[in-house]
């Protein structure tokens, strides 16, 4: 009897963590609800991309790319910072499910920031990484 006690607590230890492993192991956020049909987003959903719904995203970095098209890349820059934290944050969820198409996304995201962030940004270079991303999203969206 006296080595049941440590043994039950390992027991129960090794219990808890298979438990939490297998509770935390989903990084899946749940799903969005569904646009009304016939809606733009609705469109969008449907047609979808292996990455989920991306309009959150899309439609940060439509402002941004709308920000740097009037020339304000001091409201851009701090957009697009939004884009960054909420696409970092939604990592674990979505990169599984499509590792190479989150690759695309990233690093075009990467180049935005770079643009946007540059010691003195050139309007040219920030409109470019911008089509490019906004390219790279509609890409994501045409994908089955």
């Amino acid at each position: 009897m006296r080595y049941a006690s440590p043994l039950m607590r390992h027991v129960a230890l090794v219990s808890s963590i298979l438990l939490l492993s297998l509770v935390a192991g989903c990084s899946k956020p749940a799903e969005p609800p569904t646009a009304a049909p016939g809606t733009a987003a609705a469109t969008r959903n449907q047609a979808g991309s292996k990455l989920g719904d991306l309009s959150e995203f899309r439609s940060i970095a439509a402002d941004v790319s709308a920000l740097v098209d009037k020339h304000d890349l001091p409201g851009a820059k701090t957009r697009i910072k939004d884009l960054e934290s909420t696409w970092d944050s939604a990592e674990a969820g979505i990169k599984p499910r499509a590792a190479s198409d989150w690759h695309v996304l990233d690093k075009a995201i990467d180049r935005a920031l770079d643009a946007l962030r540059a010691s003195s940004p050139n309007p040219s270079d920030c409109k470019t990484s911008m089509d490019n991303l906004m390219q790279a999203f509609d890409s994501m969206n045409a994908k089955p």
